[in-house]
């Protein structure tokens, strides 16, 4: 038999009469009109003086570097997924900086915002006193920190300073590889218009740490409350890096994993139907958070699982018009934060039993177990922080905790993703 690899195509070809007749069969195949009769056929370039058998080496060869043109598709492919799970690796360090920032009320230290410029700190006495100064300007010193230190500014400065820098790395992770990857050829069609996307939510996101920065910054002559950033921009802020660390992690996995040739029985679109909606239930409760931590809500009511001495507090909705308390009332958004979280933990154990009735491939077995595990090690860490009064080692590992749930829910998401046809 004489496989033929040309273009792509692979001829299998019967071995009767030798490789002479081997190569004759295979010439009136790919070129009817015969050997080098027009410039469509790949025998056109060859001399007429070779013999046949050099011809057949000639296919050998074209066989040869085809297959070593897709090995190196599949390398660049790989090369690139592990670029996307480490950006989504530098976002997640983001979140995470980006919630000890907030815990630790250090986010409204530095007043201002420059791209380049901002990124070298005072050096000297003299800096850090024109810098102390700018901030004693700004409500937070006047209402909240009038007695504070030099020393204890240079900490809430540094701790904003350090989630500014580490967002210019995030930028640069995803920027300068995709230039390269790009020149060099290595992103397919559908790939140039995701990481376009990535690099423009990237900026977008710097923007909007900004903007948030700013509504903590205004002078608020009406409110009687401690100057903080807007829950609402909080959540953009955070609502956008989730997205940008899903849709990293996501289409990094989509170019490791293999996937699964699964038989698309009912029972199978069923549990992917419901692990989509899981996923989604995770990425709501921790967004939630956001208004949680925006409005200190975790210090009202320090009791589980009443709320005080009742199921349901008597300030729920104390705020008017109604629609105002969802996301104004700390009473109320602590009550939804609970209630997201409760309806996760269940949605995903009743996740973890539909699978058990599907025989399922090992890794997605691993998948299921490890997004049950992670979901009431999250339970218990919020339960935690609560009774405790939100301390900040706890209340940081809490929230990195809802990322490591969104993590292993995207995880199995991609593992049970449909084979396309």
């Amino acid at each position: 038999m004489l496989r033929v690899a040309l273009g792509g195509v692979r001829v299998l070809l019967p071995g009767r009469g030798g490789a002479g007749a081997q190569v004759r069969a295979a010439s009136r195949l790919l070129c009817p009109g015969g050997a080098g009769s027009g410039p469509s056929c790949p025998l056109a370039a060859l001399p007429p003086s070779l013999s046949r058998l050099r011809r057949l080496g000639w296919w050998q060869r074209r066989a040869a570097s085809g297959a070593s043109a897709r090995s190196g598709a599949g390398a660049a492919e790989r090369l690139v997924g592990r670029w996307l799970v480490v950006c989504s690796g530098t976002v997640a360090g983001a979140v995470v900086l980006g919630g000890v920032t907030r815990l630790t009320e250090s986010g409204l230290s530095m007043v201002d915002w420059h791209l380049v410029r901002g990124m070298k700190p005072p050096q000297t006495q003299q800096e850090w006193e024109a810098e102390f100064q700018k901030y004693q300007q700004f409500p937070e010193f006047k209402i909240l920190n009038h007695d504070m230190t030099l020393t204890e500014f240079k900490f809430i400065w540094y701790m904003e300073y350090s989630h500014r820098m580490w967002g210019r790395v995030v930028g640069l992770a995803y920027v300068l590889p995709a230039v390269y990857f790009w020149r060099k050829g290595w992103l397919s069609h559908r790939m140039k218009g995701r990481v376009l996307a990535l690099c423009g939510l990237v900026c977008f996101q710097g923007l909007l740490g900004w903007y948030m920065v700013k509504s903590g910054l205004e002078e608020k002559p009406d409110s009687h409350d401690i100057p903080r950033v807007s829950q609402y921009r909080l959540a953009a802020h955070l609502g956008s890096a989730l997205i940008l660390y899903c849709a990293s992690l996501w289409s990094g996995l989509s170019l490791l994993l293999p996937q699964h040739r699964l038989p698309e029985t009912h029972e199978l679109l069923r549990l992917r139907r419901f692990a989509h909606g899981t996923t989604g239930l995770v990425f709501l409760t921790a967004l939630s958070g956001a208004f949680v931590a925006g409005l200190d809500a975790g210090l009202v009511y320090n009791s589980f699982p009443k709320m005080g001495e009742r199921w349901i507090p008597d300030d729920l909705l104390s705020f008017s018009p109604v629609l105002r308390n969802i996301f104004e009332n700390p009473t109320a958004v602590q009550f939804n934060h609970r209630l997201l979280g409760i309806s996760t933990v269940i949605a995903i154990t009743a996740l973890y039993l539909l699978s058990r009735k599907i025989l399922l491939p090992r890794r997605i077995k691993i998948a299921v177990a490890s997004l049950l595990a992670v979901a009431y090690t999250q339970v218990g860490l919020g339960i935690s922080t609560l009774l405790l009064y939100v301390p900040t080692p706890l209340a940081a590992t809490h929230q990195s905790g809802s990322l490591a749930l969104l993590t292993v829910a995207l995880w199995l998401m991609n593992e049970l993703r449909r084979v396309p046809k």
